[in-house]
């Protein structure tokens, strides 16, 4: 008997139906069968057990800029479509993909900015999430995901970084262009949204952050700007840029993490129970969630010289891409990892990866999905799925999984 080939990248995304509808029988049996592997179609050496990917995101030897790959690695090599050798680094890419000594200089003041404003807004986020809930109240049906899981975020981040609520539809179309960014596989029809999104937040940053300069504001870009004006090494692109990337990475992210939140725990009643008689466990369910149900499928590396991972030699410049997903569902790490439990004893997930790249939103994130859920199942004890036997609509973009509607009834 023939043995199945091993998938390649592209079919481990949603644009593949049958990973779309399941993912974990795809994973599973890749992580059992060929846990490490080379990958002609991304050029990649493919990681999914959880031990492999852990010691991968949490090496901070290992490079992550995309321009230190070598021509082979095929995706890696797609995100520098646009890359421009005349210019620094820094005025073409965020924090996301750079490298130390950048990547510690323009991350270390955004991240102490962020974290100060995330540390006392939680009253902004009850606030928001109060108004939401309050939109939908009276109604006997409605699209969670529309009405809900994304105006929470936009709404959010944009406070945090002092956008006007008028334009927070503006930030909308924006961001959902943007992120075409990480797409390796966009159409030429997303390529120009991305684009024509890319000019906008340009434009807006780059005008907001001179306003701050003589009318500063109760927010994170006036917080930037006077860093910047008492030392911090950052320059007007560094800024916008990053600004950028935090309204991305707050946007898309943080609505599939609540959204897919809701879902399973609708579909997993005696799971809710627990979180309706005790809320304060929500912590335990949101980080239960992101393992089991993480927004991101994957991240990347790129071996910064002669080295072995998983039993495979690796030279400076070729690349590694590691599913979090399938790490997060390893058995060797995670007792019964396809049951969804929300008072599992606790093991580090990888959902926001590891290391120096640890996704810098995460304490927004787990802050706007812990209050969402709470409110939300407050406000709508009752609170079930439409069709509670439907499939779920999964959005197709390569290399994250959430929802485009969740049709609820209160």
């Amino acid at each position: 008997m023939t043995e199945r080939p091993i998938p390649s990248l592209f079919e481990l995304t949603p644009l593949n139906e049958a990973f779309r509808v399941d993912p974990h029988a795809m994973l599973d049996d890749l992580r059992g069968r060929c846990p490490a592997h080379k990958d002609a179609m991304s050029g990649s050496l493919v990681l999914s057990r959880y031990a492999d990917v852990r010691a991968v995101v949490n090496n901070r030897e290992l490079w992550r800029d995309p321009i230190h790959a070598e021509e082979g690695a095929h995706l890696s090599r797609r995100l520098l479509d646009n890359y421009d050798p005349t210019k620094p680094r820094t005025s073409q890419t965020s924090i996301l993909m750079l490298d130390d000594p950048d990547h510690a200089r323009v991350r270390q003041p955004l991240a102490q900015a962020l974290y100060a404003r995330v540390a006392k807004f939680k009253p902004e986020v009850e606030r928001i999430i109060g108004e939401a809930l309050d939109a939908v109240a009276g109604e006997a049906e409605f699209d969670l995901m529309d009405r809900y899981c994304v105006p929470i975020p936009i709404d959010v981040i944009a406070s945090i970084l002092g956008v006007d609520h008028s334009r927070l539809a503006e930030f909308r179309e924006w961001s959902e262009g943007i992120i075409q960014g990480l797409n390796p596989f966009r159409t030429p029809e997303q390529t120009a949204a991305m684009e024509r999104a890319d000019v906008a937040l340009k434009a807006y940053f780059s005008e907001a952050i001179i306003s701050r300069r003589t009318a500063p504001g109760d927010d994170l870009i006036t917080d930037m700007v006077q860093l910047q004006a008492s030392g911090a090494e950052l320059s007007d692109d560094e800024m916008r840029i990053n600004l950028t990337a935090l309204l991305v990475g707050g946007n898309l992210t943080t609505t599939d993490l609540i959204g897919n939140a809701v879902r399973l725990l609708l579909l997993n009643p005696a799971e809710l129970a627990k979180l309706k008689a005790d809320p304060g466990i929500i912590n335990s369910v949101v980080e239960e969630v992101l393992r089991y149900e993480p927004p991101v499928d994957i991240t990347a590396r790129i071996a910064s010289g002669d080295m072995e991972v998983a039993g495979c030699p690796l030279h400076a410049g070729q690349a590694m891409t590691v599913s979090l997903r399938a790490a997060n569902r390893d058995p060797e790490t995670f007792e019964d990892p396809h049951a969804f439990n929300v008072t599992r004893k606790h093991k580090p997930h990888v959902a926001f990866g590891g290391g120096a790249h640890i996704c810098i939103g995460a304490p927004l994130a787990r802050l706007e999905a812990q209050v969402a859920l709470v409110r939300l199942f407050e406000r709508f004890p009752d609170l079930k799925l439409a069709d509670p036997d439907g499939v779920p609509d999964w959005r197709t973009l390569p290399f994250f999984r959430g929802m485009e509607t969740l049709r609820v009834r209160p």
